[in-house]
């Protein structure tokens, strides 16, 4: 890609993360305080949310609903921003092999429109869990930041401040929790950028002049709630290590056989219907946002031209 195009991506990749975050993270801290707990045996999950949320509001006002905020715009706005350049352009690249691009051409003329390479289905999913593990790997230890920020368990008095006490705790802090986010992240993006251009395809066809923001908002949101739900057992593992400081918590076996012990299968799902309305309203919000103004950009460069 060229540094102009570079740029562009970077650009509606940091908008995209920079709205989702903002806009969702009463979700992802109800998430995380949710996660966080051993839980109760037979507990309903909207009596949890609703004493959760009023437990906040209760403490620090309709605000602490947002606490945390600044954590996940330091995680979510350059990781964002890298992870759709990086798909991008790893697409692009993945595009030049036959094994990669679409074979059949009827397919590669579908009318979807959109400035974003195509692919066959394997090869998006390649791409995507590609791309999401790489940045990832590089953003973790923001990651443990954001997630203990939320989760109240650690007094941090500033970002600043919290980051140095991770840093300074060592490598295995610094990446704690990350082979369980790579495990969740890798089928969670092959999937989603699989079943996102899967749909947006289909979408198309069978309504051909629908507006691209519609098609954009129907696929995002489809393929969120899908690799959301496959996925969702190894980010209950991830947060557990990353906020809890018992040793118990420290590796990925010792968690999950925790988990089991304690509540069994529906501890894997702790926090479900949180995440997966977050997954669904952020799929909508970054992926509208990123096509969106890299169309409005390739259109007012060719109008230009």
């Amino acid at each position: 890609m060229k540094n102009a195009a570079i740029g562009q991506h970077l650009f509606s990749g940091a908008l995209s993360g920079f709205a989702g975050a903002v806009l969702l993270q009463p979700l992802d801290l109800l998430k995380t305080r949710i996660q966080q707990g051993d839980g109760a045996p037979g507990s309903r999950n909207t009596t949890v949310i609703w004493n959760t949320s009023q437990d906040i509001v209760r403490k620090d006002g309709i605000k602490g609903l947002w606490r945390g905020t600044t954590a996940t715009l330091m995680r979510n706005v350059p990781g964002v921003a890298l992870y759709m350049t990086s798909l991008t352009h790893l697409r692009s690249i993945m595009a030049k092999s036959p094994y990669f691009a679409i074979q059949d051409e009827r397919k590669s003329k579908d009318g979807v429109k959109t400035v974003l390479p195509k692919l066959s289905t394997h090869g998006n999913m390649i791409s995507g869990a590609t791309a999401r593990v790489a940045v990832g790997l590089l953003l973790n230890p923001f990651s443990v930041v954001k997630a203990r920020f939320e989760s109240g368990f650690y007094s941090y008095k500033s970002l600043g401040g919290s980051l140095i006490s991770v840093v300074r705790m060592g490598p295995s802090e610094l990446m704690r929790g990350f082979v369980a986010s790579s495990l969740r992240d890798a089928p969670y993006a092959g999937l989603f950028v699989a079943v996102y251009e899967g749909i947006k395809r289909e979408a198309t066809s069978l309504a051909p002049n629908a507006y691209s923001t519609t098609i954009h908002s129907v696929s995002a949101a489809s393929a969120g709630a899908i690799a959301t739900m496959a996925t969702h057992p190894f980010d209950v593992i991830k947060t557990k290590m990353q906020v809890r400081p018992e040793e118990r918590y420290r590796g990925f076996i010792s968690t999950t056989q925790r988990i089991w012990q304690q509540r069994g299968v529906v501890g894997f799902f702790d926090g479900t219907s949180l995440r997966m309305s977050r997954k669904i309203l952020s799929s909508v919000i970054g992926w509208v946002v990123f096509e969106g103004v890299l169309l409005l950009i390739h259109d007012g460069n060719q109008g230009s031209g």
